[in-house]
Formats: C-alpha cells, structure tokens, sequence
C-alpha cells in the first residue's frame, strides 16, 4: 500500500538545480540525449560490513505516478533569478507539462545485501528526465537503506528474539516515521508500534501500555487488574513506573487472576535501570510463581551494541524494543549515497563513458553502464564484480580490482555461480516488475544475510567483503585518468 505523500504529484520533491539543469538541457536542444546514471554510496554505513537495500517499493509508485501538475507549473512560473524575472519561461514549462517519463530503471531487489561503490540502481534515459529524477531517488534510497541496515544490525545482536520498532515518537516527521517503520521491517524487526504503518504496509503491530496508565491509578497493582480487565489477551505490564521488582510481583499476582479467566499474561516490560540485573532477577520471580513462558521485554534507548552487551551479561531479556537508535539511524544519520553520470550519447547516438576525476581518489566515479556480477560458491557469497556492459560483461579473466587500490586484485577462481543484481523495474516509463508484498524484501535480506560469511556480519570490525572492478573495466577507467 502507499505512503500518504504517494497521494501528492512528487516531481517538486527536488533541488531546485535540477531543475535548472533540465531547463539547460532544454535550450541547448540536448533534453533527449541518452545518458546513464548511477545510485550508489561509497561507504558501508555505521561501519558495518554489509547494508541491505531498501526503498524500491515506494519508488515503483513514485515513479510509475510521476507527472508535473497544473499546480506544479504554475509554482515554478513564479520563481524569480536575481533580476527579479522568472528563471523559466513558458515554452520550457509547457515541455514539462506534456512530460511522459520514458526511461529504464534498473535496480537491486528490496532487501538485497549491498555493498560500498556497487550501483543500487541504475536510470537510462533522456538527460533531462535522468537528471531531475535524482533527488527523489536519493531521497528514498538512501534513508530506507540506511534504516534496514540499522534494523538488520540489531536484530543480528538479538540473535533471532524478536525486535520490535518502538521509534515513531522519535522519528524526523510523520513520513519519515513510515519510512523508518517499513524500512526497519525489512531489516528484520518482527513489529511495529506504529499502527499507521501497519495499516499501509502490512506490518504486524504491539504494544500495551505506558507508565501514565500505573499512574492514574492509586496503586500499581490497580493498574494491572484493571488493564488485565479492559484488556485480558493483550497483557504485557510495564513494572518499572515504581521499585522494579515489587513491579514484577504485581504483574505476577495479576497473572494469576488472568488464568482463572482461562487467559494468560504475555509477559513484563523493563524500560529503565540495569536491565542485565533486572531482568534475571525478574526470571527468576516469574519461574518462581510458574510463569515461565512470560516473556521479558525490554526497552530504554536500545541499539545493537547495547544488546550485545546485555548478551555478553547474561540478561534474561526475550524481546528487544528498539526506538530512537534505529530510526533515527542514530550514529550516523545519513547513508551518502551518491548519482552520478556513467555515460551518455555522442550525436550519432553512440555511448561515452563519462567519468568524473577529483582530489580525493573516493570520489572519483565509475565511467559505463555498470552492471553488479555476484559469484557465489556453496551457497556462500564470495565476491562482487562491477562490470561495464558497453565492455561486452565480465572480462573472462575474471578478475576483480579495488577502484581505490589498484594493487588489490583478486581471481574469481573455482565452480562458481554469478547472478546479476540490477533488475528491470521500468521500461520505457512503465514498470515491468511485479509488485512485492514486504514480506517478500524482509525474507529475501535474512536469506541474503545467511550466506554472507559470519566474519562480514559481526558487528565491530568486520571482514571486508571483495568488491571490486571487473579489469576490463579497471583498465578503461586508468586510461580515462591518465588521457
């Protein structure tokens, strides 16, 4: 289902430069000549040695809805240079207005494993419909993967227990909380508390109650009966509003009320203090009073090095309620993800490669129309090529070059399987894949992530997987930097 924005024409959903961009395009008659571009980032996020895409679904809309409104035009007509006369005029305007996307998008399926340089996604098409699409693009992709590569982070520290998605109060806006709430479901996290996101996209939602609810009440063990009354099969307690463990107590003497309705109290819900001790301590109480299929939940500012500490002492936590740290993306709050020109038509309509050069060798980008090889070896995948299709595919060298160290080389060498990773999504402006249900993303990264070794998906300090440049392509790229 669609996010509320997808309601709304999204081509204002941009820089203002590409527009202005289009529009000389535009003047220069050079608006349907045939260029390629790139989405890509290049560095893992949060240091991680893998990030899993994310965000290709709301694309499929955006795209597949994308025209300029009488609205939109009418806007841009009033926006004004520094000689106080509109920047665009109306014949360029009009053009906008009978506007019919008409490129190529390739991309990675949603929840593939990605890695560092390697295209997401791929635009080929008139300039001047590739440029202004950049933006949106960057927009969606780069938040969305950021966030599943933080969900799936955290729930490879929670080892399989289930985490839940707790961040809509602390989310940077109301789509950006369904953004965050989607993304993180395909990362792996079992629920959300968001239930507007769980309306729009499918996914489970939990949650009880708050500490204003003990409040209200003159004593917490009140609160509990009374919750267990309004609501006796959805009863997690939250027992820290108080002491701690006489909270776990209440819950437990509640509990037992509930089973002689013939229901049965879920479990408790710890969201403050030393949660390692407070949880095997609360083990114990609830194993004690027969309770021992209530499940301990835990909240408090969580994230994925936080729980694998708790891991590490020994914390009898079952459940992991995860908010701020996740969708906010907290310790580091943007992906980078960059799009860039790889090649565009001559006048006789033949490809160039376009390359752009800089100081800092990282920036440097990847000239052709690039295509990700993915090799793969007892189930197990082993390295990625990034290969220029005007080059004819993957050089029978099989070799692969580190496009920031020519001096890491290495041989795809032995019985190998490859797939390709970028797949048609629009042709010629029309979508051409079929529509995923979430599910289908979220199982598609944990199978992904199964067959990463389990040295690239440890937390700190991971094994850098082998990316690199098909040599073919390597060896272009060097001429074009020495020309």
């Amino acid at each position: 289902m669609q996010s509320p924005l997808n309601e709304f024409s999204l081509p204002l959903l941009t820089d203002l430069y590409q527009l202005t961009m289009a529009f000389g395009y535009w003047r220069q008659g050079r608006a349907e000549r045939g260029a390629v571009f790139h989405l890509f980032f290049r560095q893992m996020p949060f240091k991680s040695g893998y990030a899993i895409a994310a965000g290709m679904g709301p694309l499929r809309q955006i795209l597949a809805g994308f025209r300029f409104l009488d609205s939109d035009l009418q806007y841009l007509a009033t926006i004004c240079g520094n000689d106080g006369k509109a920047i665009f005029n109306q014949e360029f305007l009009r053009y906008l207005e009978q506007l019919k996307l008409s490129c190529d998008v390739d991309a990675v399926p949603e929840g593939t494993v990605v890695f560092q340089n390697e295209p997401l996604l791929r635009v080929r098409g008139p300039i001047l419909q590739a440029q202004i699409l950049e933006t949106i693009l960057l927009n969606v992709v780069n938040f969305q993967t950021l966030i599943a590569t933080k969900a799936a982070r955290i729930c490879s520290a929670a080892q399989g227990e289930p985490v839940l998605e707790f961040g809509l109060r602390r989310a940077q806006g109301i789509d950006g909380a369904l953004a965050a709430s989607r993304a993180a479901y395909v990362g792996g996290c079992a629920a959300t508390s968001n239930v507007l996101a769980g309306k729009l996209y499918g996914i489970p939602v939990r949650g009880t109650h708050a500490h204003s609810w003990v409040m209200s009440f003159d004593d917490e063990a009140m609160a509990f009966s009374e919750y267990a009354t309004a609501m006796p099969n959805n009863c997690v307690f939250l027992v820290d509003t108080y002491d701690t463990l006489q909270g776990v107590r209440h819950a437990i003497e509640v509990g037992r009320q509930l089973a002689t309705t013939g229901h049965r109290m879920v479990g408790i819900r710890l969201d403050s203090g030393d949660l390692a001790y407070l949880s095997i301590e609360a083990r114990k109480l609830l194993d004690e009073a027969g309770f021992e299929d209530a499940s301990i939940v835990a909240s408090n500012d969580l994230d994925e090095h936080l729980i694998e500490t708790l891991k590490h002492q020994g914390a009898k936590i079952a459940v992991w309620g995860v908010g701020t740290k996740l969708v906010t993306g907290y310790d580091q709050p943007a992906l980078g993800g960059v799009y860039k020109l790889g090649a565009i038509q001559d006048e006789d309509g033949q490809w160039q490669p376009r390359m752009k050069f800089s100081e800092q060798p990282v920036k440097s980008s990847i000239p052709g129309i690039l295509q990700v090889r993915r090799f793969e070896s007892q189930e197990r995948f082993i390295a990625d090529a990034i290969y220029d299709e005007l080059l004819g595919g993957v050089d029978p060298r099989r070799t692969i070059v580190d496009p920031l160290d020519p001096l890491r080389k290495r041989l795809i060498e032995g019985d190998v399987v490859h797939n390709d990773l970028l797949k048609p999504l629009l042709r010629d402006g029309a979508l051409v894949s079929a529509d995923e249900c979430l599910e289908v993303a979220r199982e598609r990264a944990n199978g992904q992530l199964q067959r990463l070794h389990q040295t690239v998906r440890r937390l700190v300090n991971p094994h850098e997987y082998p990316v690199g440049l098909d040599i073919a392509l390597h060896e272009q790229r060097l001429k074009m930097m020495n020309r």
